[in-house]
């Protein structure tokens, strides 16, 4: 066994369905399991993984720059996905710690296609009308009539790696009109997936179905509140497979509670885990699945790859794959 140990941080599926992944990380060293509080305080964090040097890190907790000047013999920070927004890489980067992620086309057509499910569940009333089954209600059926995703007009927030998908399947599967939000893409990147290039207000006036699929940043946080609901057409469908955070969460309890919004599905939570008393949870034409968009087989023999190679890269000093914080005195090849 060598020197190094790994701590795997906050997931509940790396090693559980693949084991040959913990496996392969116990020939390089000593492996844990850790399962932390979203907000626990930095110093607490690199406090209860003293001596781990190497880290498989969920979307939680946050490794802040508190966390990184308590931490100072970290190697690695493997994320067990696409997204970093939970690690400080400026702080990351004074102290020598490697930051990298998943390729973004591991996980593109399962995080596409559960956000898609997700939103034809609320418009087809999929889980209500199961429950009335179960309940020995069939007779109940008439009280479950949907809308169809066919032919509507589906605004994107995000033309990214996700988001792509999203447009281009929505587009070709369903006949819908595309509308995109992204600041960041132009007018072309857009239109080669079938969509059409918008600002945020046309986007919310327009759409009568919304998919989330952006990254968090500080700009974009709960980028949907309030005023951006009453933009909305009425009878408006929502679905997240992104960020909890990109909405405020009592803006779209109030919606659904005016009937402004006909149904919302997320895969994602501003705090996670979420409870069976969380407020989107009292309307019967919400969906709230646990972060699984990733979770499918494919998907995640595919990811634990990745963060097995990356662990096997650094114990050698080589750079891992997809590493956005690229610059540690660990990198010696």
């Amino acid at each position: 066994m060598g020197k190094d140990k790994i701590a795997i941080v906050n997931s509940s599926s790396f090693g559980k369905v693949f084991k040959n992944h913990i496996e392969e990380l116990e020939q390089l060293g000593e492996v844990k399991h850790f399962t932390f509080e979203q907000e626990i305080a930095g110093k607490d964090l690199a406090e209860a993984l003293e001596g781990f040097n190497i880290i498989i890190s969920s979307v939680t907790p946050f490794f802040t720059k508190e966390f990184f000047d308590h931490k100072d013999e970290l190697k690695l920070i493997s994320r067990h996905g696409i997204g970093y927004n939970n690690i400080d890489l400026e702080a990351a980067a004074e102290h020598n710690t490697i930051v990298s992620i998943i390729p973004a086309l591991v996980e593109r057509d399962a995080v596409a296609e559960n956000n898609i499910a997700n939103l034809m569940n609320i418009l087809r009333r999929t889980s209500s009308a199961q429950q009335r089954v179960k309940d020995n209600k069939w007779e109940d059926r008439a009280q479950f009539v949907g809308n169809t995703l066919y032919n509507k007009t589906v605004g994107v927030i995000g033309i990214g790696n996700t988001g792509s998908l999203v447009a281009e399947t929505v587009r070709n599967g369903f006949r819908c009109n595309v509308l995109a939000y992204d600041p960041y893409k132009s007018k072309l990147d857009i239109e080669q997936f079938g969509a059409k290039k918008v600002d945020f207000e046309t986007l919310l006036k327009e759409a009568d179905v919304i998919c989330l699929c952006a990254n968090l940043t500080d700009e974009n946080y709960h980028m949907i509140a309030e005023d951006e609901v009453a933009m909305m057409k009425d009878n408006v469908y929502i679905s997240n497979s992104a960020r909890g955070a990109l909405v405020k969460e009592e803006a779209i309890v109030g919606g659904l509670a005016s009937g402004k919004i006909a149904g919302f599905a997320t895969d994602v939570l501003e705090e996670e885990p979420g409870r069976s008393n969380h407020p989107y949870l009292q309307f019967e034409n919400v969906v709230v699945t646990p972060h699984t968009s990733a979770y499918t087989m494919e998907c995640l023999e595919a990811m634990g790859d990745k963060c097995v190679a990356d662990v096997q890269d650094i114990v050698v000093g080589k750079l891992p794959g997809r590493s956005v914080q690229p610059i540690s005195t660990y990198v010696t090849q």
